[in-house]
């Protein structure tokens, strides 16, 4: 028997067969002001996962979009803005992450996902367009949370975004978005966490979710 040391090719397809096997798609999922940018960055930055921020990924589109349709580029949550560049906002940002699942990245992304989350079958749609599934990818969700619609509103406010603006001015509309949630997708429980992010942000709760993703001897 030949040793296989010796072919560097077979052991070259067969860590990219093993890096294939164990790629991950995670998703942060929250309210505005939860701070899943945050906890996601924070991941990122220590896995050198691949980051989909649907903010950014959008933010040049949908400014066009809405200027070119006469109305305020900063608006990103009145019913306007949801019936002009909603849907194009998650593709972008779909299509991104899925290119680099596809290639055997782990891919971070970030957003409400509040329509997707509704339809059990949207997440295995969104595999089998690059011939994937979930046996062969690994999914995660987190969903960031605050203790409190007051927790909300004062970091929104810290933040100073210009993108907030509908926000704060239509809260009682824009409150309703905060509500706890869950998932639909056919993911096991162990898959999905509702992570409360209240708390200061340290070394031991970066460890904590590394652990949910990767596993405990990560």
């Amino acid at each position: 028997m030949k040793d296989k040391a010796l072919h560097p090719d077979a052991g070259l397809a067969n860590g990219m067969e093993e890096k294939r096997v164990m790629r991950k798609l995670v998703f942060f999922i929250g309210g505005a002001g939860a701070g899943k940018t945050t906890v996601a960055k924070a991941l990122a930055a220590r896995r050198h996962a691949a980051l989909f921020d649907m903010d950014t990924l959008s933010r040049p589109a949908s400014e066009a979009i809405m200027r070119l349709a006469g109305l305020d580029p900063n608006d990103r949550d009145s019913p306007v803005y949801k019936a002009y560049c909603r849907d194009l906002g998650y593709r972008l940002t779909m299509d991104a992450a899925l290119e680099n699942v596809e290639i055997g990245s782990d891919a971070y992304v970030i957003g409400p996902f509040t329509k997707e989350t509704e339809d059990p079958h949207w997440l295995e749609r969104e595999l089998a367009a690059i011939g994937a599934s979930l046996a062969d990818v690994e999914v995660k969700v987190i969903f960031v949370t605050l203790e409190g619609e007051g927790l909300y509103r004062q970091r929104i406010q810290e933040r100073g975004s210009v993108l907030d603006g509908w926000k704060l001015e239509n809260w009682g509309s824009f409150r309703k978005s905060l509500v706890p949630r869950d998932t639909r997708w056919n993911l096991p429980s162990s898959s999905v966490l509702h992570y409360d992010n209240s708390a200061s942000w340290n070394e031991g709760r970066i460890t904590q979710l590394e652990h949910f993703i990767y596993g405990e001897g990560s």
